[in-house]
């Protein structure tokens, strides 16, 4: 598949309210939520303003002109915040572009970015039963910490090529 990796552009920003749905794992057999769960505040710390503060960066994934995934990162106290002035992780894809290395690369794109900006880690939560896990491992990340659900996890970015 054919697809190139860019910054997304202010005017495309109102778009991370779809990819924020998108990137709430929804285990096998398990009814999604209602599109409107994406307003809740603890959802809403992702998107909010995005692009007012000073950490917020995002890369879109596009396929024939057409946005199909995206990762940002934001100075923010979500689910794997570990500390001020490190950037937490959010990333999804419309599901049919999925498994073709576009999140991988998506990934890649954005530490590299952090890195270059003298960041010296970049931090992420995620749903143990989530798919993602294996690719988060494979781009740096590991467990830091652990509940009942997610993992914590971190990628020190001082140590990356």
């Amino acid at each position: 598949m054919n697809y190139h990796i860019r910054p997304m552009r202010v005017e495309e920003y109102p778009l991370l309210s779809d990819f924020l749905y998108e990137a709430i794992f929804i285990p096998e057999g398990v009814e999604p939520p209602p599109r409107e769960i994406i307003e809740q505040p603890e959802l809403q710390v992702y998107i909010r303003n995005f692009g007012a503060q000073q950490h917020d960066i995002c890369f879109a994934a596009e396929v024939d002109g057409k946005i199909v995934g995206a990762v940002w990162v934001r100075d923010m106290p979500d689910y794997g915040h570990i500390a001020d002035g490190v950037p937490s992780f959010a990333i999804s894809l419309y599901k049919e572009y999925r498994n073709h290395g576009i999140g991988t690369k998506l990934m890649e794109t954005m530490l590299h970015e952090l890195q270059n900006r003298g960041y010296s880690q970049a931090s992420l939560a995620v749903q143990k039963a989530n798919y993602a896990v294996k690719m988060y491992r494979n781009v740096g990340f590991s467990v830091v910490d652990e509940n009942a659900e997610e993992y914590i996890m971190v990628c020190p970015l001082g140590e990356r090529i």
